[in-house]
């Protein structure tokens, strides 16, 4: 139970990813606020698994995408529990689109909620432990796309890579205050997104050639790993990105 006592914060944590992340770090005891923005019934089925595991849990509808609604979540969580002492930034959209044809309204959702809405979630993190003059963490759910390009995808790409650097300079900037900040950069992982590429053969034969461990990486893989960065195993550690992906980013290549 290496998160005993803690509190912490998953945005868009009503499936996939970040239900995973919230039962791993309820598993390991800590008490967990679930964001969700369109999937109510799913928030409450990670509610009712958070209890399940012995933990306790509060959900809060919140846009990742308004800064508004951001503060009001980190407030909201602060004010339920009393405090809050790790965020993970997992909330994250992508829309598909030839560079040339991408509008100005998707582009604008991608990097607000990807990015925006983290760096603001933090900030509000931040002023919390500030004036607690308590240590904490945060840990952002980046994506390979961090480095690789990938077509069609520009707006995810350039709020992946944003990202990076947000980690990056955080850390330095944070460290004196002992608050730590890191990515963890998941490949291809087996989540509800995915449902269309698992029902296509083609399609999901030639995306696990380019993975040398030769299946999908499952939502686990990556909560585990966002168990230890906010555990005090990893105190030492921050404006790193740990990568998740079978080994896809240094196998890849385009068909």
């Amino acid at each position: 139970m290496k998160l005993e006592g803690k509190v912490a914060l998953v945005t868009g944590s009503s499936q996939g990813i970040g239900q995973a992340i919230a039962l791993k770090l309820a598993s390991e005891g800590a008490s967990i606020v679930i964001d969700y923005r369109s999937h109510p019934e799913g928030a409450e089925e990670t509610l009712k698994q958070v209890n399940n595991i012995g933990s306790k849990g509060y959900t809060v509808k919140a846009d990742l995408g308004n800064v508004q609604q951001v503060q009001d979540l980190v407030n909201a969580a602060i004010q339920h529990f009393g405090k809050l002492d790790i965020l993970v930034n997992n909330a994250g959209v992508e829309r598909h689109a030839p560079f040339w044809e991408v509008t100005e309204s998707d582009y604008d959702m991608v990097l607000n909620v990807n990015l925006k809405g983290a760096f603001f979630a933090a900030q509000a993190l931040v002023q919390h432990l500030i004036e607690t003059k308590r240590p904490g963490k945060i840990i952002n759910i980046s994506s390979v796309h961090e480095d690789l390009p990938f077509p069609n995808f520009a707006p995810y790409c350039l709020s992946k890579g944003g990202m990076k650097m947000m980690a990056r300079d955080l850390a330095v900037e944070l460290g004196p205050l002992g608050i730590t900040i890191n990515n963890v950069a998941p490949g291809a992982i087996e989540t509800p997104i995915n449902t269309k590429l698992l029902n296509d053969a083609e399609k999901l034969g030639a995306l696990l050639q380019n993975i040398p461990l030769n299946r999908l990486g499952k939502s686990e893989d990556v909560a585990s790993l966002v168990a230890f960065l906010a555990s005090e195993d990893a105190d030492y550690i921050t404006g790193s990105t740990f990568v998740v992906d079978g080994g896809l980013l240094w196998n890849y290549h385009e068909q």
